[in-house]
């Protein structure tokens, strides 16, 4: 009966936020799903642990008295990208996706407060970390290090034909692996589904309708008186006087009855108009300032002005038409109500769809049904797994509701399924496939594989050993290798970072203890290639730190004292856990409703 899932120092740990914090991990790794009883509670039970660190952490930031000011948590959100509108913060962006994400401002806010905090504590521990110059010397040394290695290969073939498999063998391979060939558990699903995206596209939108929803509507689109006018722009140039006298000019040539438009094209200095006889668009009060405004909004249609001065120049000004204060016309907001009206009756029809599908879903005992009811499809996916795909989707909802016992055992069919907001389904499980394993007979060759493979490496171990046995009773190397079919290479100098190495050689050799003046140091591993491979560390050659270039000598401290204050911190962190007093709700942990 206690609703939470921990207490640590009094501060409880709420049933809700471990249950999200749990989903949130089978969300981003479905294949958790996939877990063992066992297994799942151990995964519940580190999710938990994780939330009770950070409640140890918060605990202490809390009594230390530390503090984020509102400036800076407010300077890290304006700077998230989701929350930018043309690379700037906008209030009205960020507000809509918190909306979508169900996150309120504050406690958005909070959250972004509470991590800048946990971040300024790791950080102020992990940047105290010291690395002393001995330390980081013997590091260089050990990173530079090399070593003279001679080798021996074995592969498959070196024991091929020593190698014989027989029905005994085979036997206890697959007897022995029961883990082994296994199929996943499937099953064959029925559904019948409505997508707003497929509902959408029968819409359509008529001209009567358009126009109702316009006239209902068109407040929503009140705009400004506008004016739409042209002119002829003379700049001042070199000389104002010989400017304002060339646009009177101009002006008593329009008032002779020559066309403004040619008149603009050909004489007027401004480059973006003049192309389109001076047309300067159609304009609010607001987008014409100055003098050159209050004439073209004091002007009647029809009417010429001018010479006007501006900052510009001189203008000769026409104005062609006056847009009342009031609604746009309707065809420059067509496409918009349009697709507002196509919006609004895809979500009429989805939803009845949706209904149609629940009325049908209570008397209904076959998925046909469902579909006639519906006017829909009866779709099919075979082979189902507990992994998702598609068209169903990996969703952990419609997984657990497809492998749902009651539903796989006896064939009843399910609730209606949100997958999203705009997809819901109902389903019918019609054969359901328990995993199971895959008779021996189907995989003989398989397994036939795997004993050969494993003979052949228990093969060229034991020659490994024997030849290994022989180099320190004595033998030269060169025969030992030769004695049982392998083969010896010249002595080579290996680096500790070469990339281009064998990884498994490289990392048995450097792990090898260093040999002595008398001897040296013997071992063996399997290869990159799937062989053997018998070493002989020969001599160590020690790094030179001075051999590294500054920067690669730079980085690695960095990289180290990184390496250090992380442990420091980690410490720090299982201190405070050590020191608090925790109690855990183990009904909570045990707890399998979410499954």
């Amino acid at each position: 009966g206690n609703n939470y899932a921990a207490k640590v120092d009094g501060s409880e740990i709420g049933i809700g936020q471990f249950e999200q914090s749990y989903r949130d991990q089978l969300q981003q790794n479905p294949q958790f799903a996939e877990l063992p009883e066992d297994l799942r509670m151990q995964l519940r039970r580190n999710v938990l642990e994780q939330l009770i660190q950070q409640r140890v952490v918060d605990n202490y930031l809390a009594e230390a008295g530390y503090r984020i000011p509102d400036e800076m948590v407010t300077e890290v959100i304006q700077q998230i990208p989701e929350f930018q509108v043309d690379g700037k913060f906008d209030i009205e962006r960020y507000r809509e996706v918190l909306a979508m994400s169900g996150f309120e401002p504050s406690l958005f806010e909070l959250d972004r407060r509470i991590m800048l905090q946990r971040n300024q504590l790791e950080r102020a521990i992990r940047g105290s970390a010291v690395l002393t110059p001995a330390s980081y010397r013997r590091y260089l040394n050990l990173a530079g290090e090399q070593r003279i290695v001679a080798t021996a290969t074995l592969n498959v073939d070196t024991v091929a034909e020593e190698i014989s498999i027989t029905e005994d063998m085979i036997n206890a391979y697959y007897d022995n692996n029961p883990s082994l060939y296994q199929l996943p558990e499937k099953a064959d699903v029925q559904y019948v589904e409505v997508v707003r995206g497929d509902v959408a596209q029968s819409v359509s939108v008529s001209e009567d309708e358009l126009v109702d929803y316009y006239e209902f509507n068109k407040d929503r689109y009140l705009q400004d008186e506008q004016r739409q006018a042209r002119h002829i722009l003379i700049t001042f140039g070199d000389d104002e006087a010989a400017a304002e006298e060339k646009a009177a000019a101009l002006r008593a040539r329009i008032d002779a009855g020559e066309p403004f438009e040619d008149l603009a094209r050909s004489n007027s200095e401004d480059t973006v108009t003049a192309p389109q006889g001076g047309d300067l668009g159609t304009l609010t009060r607001s987008q014409l300032p100055g003098d050159l405004g209050s004439a073209i909004f004091s002007m009647e249609e029809g009417a010429i002005e001018g010479p006007i001065k501006s900052e510009f120049g001189f203008h000769i000004v026409r104005l062609d038409t006056i847009l009342e204060q009031g609604p746009l016309p309707l065809e420059q907001v067509r496409a918009e109500l349009t697709a507002d009206l196509q919006d609004q009756q895809a979500d009429s029809l989805f939803l009845e769809q949706e209904r149609k599908m629940s009325d049908a879903l209570f008397d209904a005992t076959s998925i046909d049904e469902i579909a006639a009811a519906m006017d829909g499809e009866v779709k099919t996916v075979d082979g189902y797994t507990r992994e998702g795909g598609e068209p169903l989707g990996s969703d952990p909802a419609i997984v657990s509701a497809v492998f749902d016992d009651v539903l796989v055992t006896e064939g009843q069919l399910s609730d209606i399924i949100e997958v999203d907001s705009g997809r819901s389904l109902v389903f019918v499980v019609t054969k359901h496939y328990p995993a199971a394993r895959q008779p021996l007979a189907e995989v003989r060759e398989q397994v036939v594989e795997a004993v050969r493979s494993q003979e052949a490496e228990a093969l060229m171990a034991a020659k490994a050993d024997e030849m290994i046995a022989a180099l320190e009773a004595g033998t030269d190397f060169a025969e030992a290798a030769e004695a049982i079919g392998a083969t010896a290479g010249e002595p080579v100098l290996m680096e500790r970072n070469d990339q281009d190495a064998d990884q498994f050689l490289s990392v048995a050799v450097f792990t090898a203890n260093k040999p002595t003046q008398e001897e040296p140091t013997y071992g063996s591993t399997r290869n990159g290639e799937g062989g053997y491979t018998v070493f002989s560390v020969e001599a160590v050659v020690p790094g030179r730190p001075e051999a590294l270039p500054v920067e690669q000598r730079d980085a690695g401290k960095r990289q180290l004292t990184d390496q250090a204050g992380i442990a420091d911190f980690i410490a720090f962190v299982q201190a405070l856990r050590n020191d608090a007093e925790v109690i855990i709700n183990e009904d909570a942990v045990e707890s399998t409703d979410l499954l």
